[in-house]
């Protein structure tokens, strides 16, 4: 057989450069054609992985290559099939094999076509199962377990793994001995752990061991790929719903499983496994033969049919048995890429063309395995298949067929590999497409199928766009906008904000949240409590319609089906949603195929077997050839709201009284588990506001409490002072306060914080307990002190009385005060009555204790404060704590 040149001289202008792809051990510098994608590169280098290196024992190997990379690997692999060729009489002469090579090389650089994997060690071949036959439903329940269990393992041993490496964590967090930790009686954390890994199905030997710090770590490992399973049942007992179609339903909803009616399909499917595959880039194809597209379709279906035969012949099978049925049915598969976009970029009726591609192709198909039957005869099954490849052949070429024979039982028209498409840099078929920019990102754009049929049509393609991908911003968004939020109290910073996020986010919700809103603002302007997972839109009195609307204006509607603005010529094309188009082109398809397609019609993940069974009864009524269920995925966000657990009460056995025992006296060491969840304050809380000057330097102290008078939150602000040290003490009095809300006792920061020493200092004014300071934060911290932990050694003042004369030291006999100095009037609401007074101090006085006679007080020379005292023959001062050594 002899090939004529017509790719190889357009190859030579495919500009080639280097690329640096990332590899599972190391970062590879390649070449490859400029206008490959990095991930299409990628594909290209895991294909030639495991491409086999055998010859005949008189070919010449291949000259090496300049340079490694996608190029050279096609080169080697076209290389080998031509070697075999002439190996196996194909090729009368070495310079035919050559050009073979040659242009088969050039077909797959120029992006026309793409072989599918070659099988090294694969996978058995399925047989096709007859649902008629005794045991065959028992079989099928069988095989359905299997899955079902290996799809369940899975998820059991990763929540095994997770709960084992939950206990070994709830010892680490443990904050006390090691013992102590590892022992579920002292270790609550730990206990609850333990049992969750019990529930699980963990034995006490391996809650032990994790507990003890063995690695936990189970991963499940990967589930074995199985062949598409074909079963064989009745048209008209599948379309009534009888028990056969139940039982395929049941099986089709955990495994690969295609429902064919004809035993011809049954057994071409079956055969499947073992088909030699390559694949047509019709968009490219028809860019690159523009008005010459009928010719060139059949010299490269005839140059792909001629490889995929070599591959047969020289290919490797799993097995004895499948390498036999593989040589007596040689069945080989030509697939369509992209035929979907090739359909809508023409100014036709999709639906048409790809009838007349469809059966182009099959003619080409069968005239090339015709011509190779008259030089090397018929496959041993043709005179099986005879009569059912004649009836799906057009008179025309069928007496031809009859005659000659075909050198393959049979030719399929569908191939189910993702990777071989991605090699031919195609995406199953959408209204939008990714694409790869000259720096290397990936951004999305109009697919350009469809941008062409648009722009053909009259329509606005940037309209479409703005549809498709949105405004990005909220600048006239309906409902929220920036005035509505304006309204709500957001200024230009937040809207600064809110605007920078909507480019980099893809739901509103997370554009207006923290951290792009500050946590202040939530909580003082906004009025809302910050919680984790919980969306502020919805609490702002936006409706879910109103969210969705200017969810759909930011960032777009998922298709164009439901476009009032579209083209009228295209109204017909976009109506369909594109899986549906995609999947009502295929089926065009199957008149001209020998094998049914069997892309899996992906219903509902709520769908059970009875669903399950209708759509398998309403596909048989329409006369489907086959039909594959797969069940979608759940929701990623999918949670059962389960309520909690109750524990059963255990009544505690009464004492024995009757019994008398000694005490025994045991050391109990107490394992604190902190909590380290963060408490929350109330939207409406209580507080107080401290204005005093230390040195001169305005200081005011805000605080809030949580319901039971818990300090939880500070706010420090100074007049006066640089915008850095103000900016400073505001970010101080923030960590303060979440290490207050996560539970970090005021004591610690009191401890930590009192005695320092800076600039400002000095004498403190405004304030009746704390008349000096050695410096901001010591004041702060005394004034929190006295007023939260009752710790008034830290006054260095005598608190003012509550006697209305002012002059200090309030009497036995104060008179009661009125409680609106104490109650704030508008945070009771009119709650608190207004004859409600407040008795001093509200307690019995002290009985008078006699003490040491005082001393008198001396300047303190660290704090100026007159504050010195002689106490036990050394001087101490009780502002600052100095212990100075005097002189005289």
């Amino acid at each position: 057989m002899r090939i004529k040149p017509r790719f190889a001289p357009l190859a030579e202008a495919v500009a080639m450069e280097p690329r640096r792809i990332e590899r599972p051990d190391t970062v590879a510098t390649v070449s490859a054609p400029a206008n490959w994608t990095d991930v299409r590169v990628e594909a290209w280098l895991d294909w030639s992985d495991s491409l086999p290196s055998d010859l005949p024992h008189d070919a010449v190997a291949a000259s090496e290559p300049e340079s490694e990379g996608p190029a050279a690997s096609i080169a080697r692999w076209a290389h080998r099939l031509a070697a075999w060729g002439h190996a196996q009489g194909l090729f009368a002469r070495p310079a035919d094999a050559q050009t073979f090579a040659d242009e088969l090389t050039a077909a797959v650089i120029l992006g026309l076509a793409a072989p599918g994997q070659v099988q090294a060690d694969g996978v058995r071949a399925a047989s096709a199962l007859d649902l008629g036959e005794p045991g065959a439903a028992q079989h099928l329940a069988n095989l359905a377990a299997a899955r079902r269990s290996e799809r369940l393992a899975e998820r059991a041993i990763q929540a095994l793994s997770d709960s084992l490496k939950g206990v070994a964590d709830a010892v680490d967090r443990c904050e006390g001995p090691r013992e102590a930790c590892a022992d579920p009686a002292a270790n609550p954390a730990l206990a609850r752990a333990a049992l969750s890994a019990r529930r699980c199905g963990a034995t006490d030997a391996d809650i032990l061991r994790a507990a003890e710090g063995e690695n936990a770590d189970a991963s499940p490992s990967v589930r074995p790929g199985h062949p598409l399973l074909p079963v064989l049942a009745r048209r008209d007992a599948v379309a009534s719903g009888g028990p056969e179609a139940l039982t395929a339903a049941e099986t089709g909803l955990e495994m690969d499983l295609a429902l064919v009616f004809s035993p011809r399909d049954a057994e071409v499917l079956a055969d499947a496994a073992l088909e030699a595959r390559a694949a047509i880039c019709l968009p490219a194809l028809a860019a690159l033969a523009e008005n010459d597209f009928e010719d060139a379709l059949d010299h490269l279906t005839r140059l792909l049919v001629l490889a995929l035969e070599i591959e047969i012949g020289c290919g490797i099978s799993p097995d004895a048995a499948s390498a036999r049925r593989r040589e007596a049915a040689r069945p080989i598969a030509l697939g369509l890429v992209g035929l979907t976009d090739w359909a809508v970029a023409r100014d036709a009726d999709p639906i048409a063309f790809t009838a007349w591609v469809g059966s182009r192709l099959a003619a080409a198909a069968n005239a090339a395995s015709m011509e190779i039957a008259g030089r090397l005869g018929p496959c041993s099954e043709w005179d099986a298949v005879r009569d059912d490849v004649l009836e799906r052949t057009s008179p025309a070429d069928a007496k031809a067929l009859a005659h000659h024979g075909r050198r393959h039982a049979a030719i399929s028209l569908f191939v189910r590999d993702a990777e071989l498409d991605l090699r031919l840099g195609a995406s199953p078929f959408a209204h939008h497409d990714l694409f790869q920019t000259d720096d290397g990102e990936v951004e999305r754009r109009l697919r350009p199928s469809l941008a062409r049929a648009m722009a053909r049509a009259g329509g606005d393609v940037e309209a479409a766009e703005r549809r498709l991908f949105g405004r990005r911003t909220l600048v006239d968004a309906p409902y929220i906008d920036h005035a509505a939020l304006r309204d709500l109290g957001f200024t230009d910073v937040e809207l600064e904000g809110v605007e920078t996020a909507l480019s980099q986010v893809n739901d509103l919700a997370s554009a207006v949240a923290p951290p792009v809103l500050d946590a202040g603002f939530v909580t003082d302007v906004l009025g809302l409590s910050v919680e984790e997972g919980s969306a502020l839109l919805p609490r702002l009195g936006f409706s879910d319609a109103m969210i969705a609307a200017a969810q759909t204006y930011v960032f777009g509607h998922a298709d164009l089906s439901d476009w009032d603005d579209a083209p009228a010529a295209l109204h017909g094309l976009l109506s369909h949603a594109p899986a549906a188009l995609d999947t009502e082109l295929r089926r065009g398809l199957e008149a001209y195929s020998d094998a049914p397609d069997v892309t899996p019609e992906v219903i509902s993940w709520r769908f059970g077997a009875l669903q399950a069974t209708r759509i398998l009864g309403q596909a048989a009524r329409e006369g489907r050839r086959a039909v594959v269920l797969k069940r979608a995925a759940p929701p990623a966000d999918f949670r059962l709201d389960l309520p909690e657990a109750e524990t059963p009460f255990q009544r505690r056995p009464e004492p024995d009284v009757r019994l008398e025992s000694k005490p025994v006296e045991r050391v109990v060491e107490k394992v604190i588990e902190r909590d380290r969840t963060r408490r929350k304050l109330p939207d409406r809380r209580k507080g107080y506001i401290q204005k005093a000057a230390v040195g001169g330097h305005k200081v005011y102290i805000h605080t809030g409490e949580y319901e039971d008078g818990e300090l939880g939150e500070i706010f420090i602000d100074m007049h006066k002072e640089g915008a850095a040290f103000r900016s400073l003490m505001n970010n101080f009095a923030i960590a303060i306060s979440i290490g207050l809300q996560y539970g970090v006792p005021l004591d610690e920061f009191v401890d930590a914080f009192v005695f320092t020493r800076f600039e400002p200092a000095g004498r403190v004014t405004g304030n009746d307990s704390i008349r000096s300071a050695s410096s901001i934060l010591d004041y702060i911290f005394r004034e929190l002190g006295v007023s939260y932990l009752d710790r008034h050694e830290l006054a260095n003042a005598e608190p003012e009385g509550l006697n209305p004369d002012g002059l200090g030291g309030a009497a036995d006999d104060a008179e009661p005060v009125p409680a609106a100095r104490f109650i704030s009037k508008g945070f009771a609401r009119g709650a608190a009555p207004d004859n409600l007074v407040v008795v001093p101090f509200g307690r019995k006085p002290d009985a008078p204790t006699s003490g040491p006679a005082a001393t008198e007080a001396v300047a303190c020379p660290a704090c100026g404060d007159f504050s010195l005292q002689n106490r036990g023959g050394g001087w101490t001062c009780d502002t600052c704590g100095a212990a100075p050594q005097m002189q005289g």
